[in-house]
């Protein structure tokens, strides 16, 4: 499973443009995505506060773009080792790869993010 964290706004815009992009896209080459093990440390480093997230579930046999697996993009987010490999997409994500969009908020009683269960 291959995840990747984004607002609703931006989901919703990206349905509009009939492709999901981010702007790491422009400046670092690739997307940043994570794994289910890695989402919600790399939520709880960098979306804290946040009430407006949801997940995008990618289905990597369906993707267009090119995929690797490689070390975290900068210093690793707590409870990640920077050994930890991450998946990186290397151009806009066609939509037919997301197979699911998750409601992505932060626990109401501690404020931190958890994987969300079916």
């Amino acid at each position: 499973m291959i995840l990747h964290i984004t607002s609703r706004t931006e989901w919703n815009e990206a349905q509009t443009r009939g492709e999901y992009i981010t702007p790491t896209l422009q400046t670092e080459g690739f997307i940043h995505c994570s794994t289910e093990k890695q989402v919600a440390h790399v939520a709880n480093a960098f979306y804290r506060g946040r009430n407006d997230l949801v997940l995008l579930n990618i289905e990597e046999a369906k993707l267009e773009p090119k995929l690797k697996w490689e070390p975290p993009a900068g210093p690793p987010a707590p409870g990640i080792s920077e050994f930890d490999s991450f998946p990186h997409i290397f151009g806009p994500i066609n939509l037919t790869a997301v197979v699911s969009v998750l409601d992505f908020g932060p626990d109401p009683a501690t404020g931190k993010f958890i994987f969300p269960q079916a």
